[in-house]
């Protein structure tokens, strides 16, 4: 089972890295945070102080196409914001 599925790159993720040490990640739903923890830690060689996680519901999505409204949905998925200690980081850029 994939644990990590990709890192929350946004503006607020960004202030709350340069603040608190807080990194985002979308996750897989069934993980939980011993295994975002170990994860993390194996994935970028960090110490994870802390896990925290949010289960995001998936949201109805209508448009209208030439051909009538469209409904469709978009699917639910699980955040997780790792804590790490304050002198280590995580470079989401090193691998490009």
């Amino acid at each position: 089972m994939e644990i990590i599925i990709r890192p929350i790159v946004t503006e607020k993720l960004t202030q709350l890295t340069e603040k608190q040490h807080k990194y985002g990640f979308v996750v897989n739903p069934r993980a939980n945070k011993l295994q975002i923890k170990s994860a993390i830690e194996k994935m970028y060689n960090v110490t994870v102080e802390a896990v925290n996680t949010a289960t995001m519901p998936g949201k109805s999505i209508q448009r209208y196409t030439k051909k009538g409204f469209t409904k469709g949905s978009k699917p639910s998925y699980k955040k997780a914001y790792v804590t790490v200690s304050a002198n280590d980081t995580i470079d989401f850029y090193g691998n490009v």
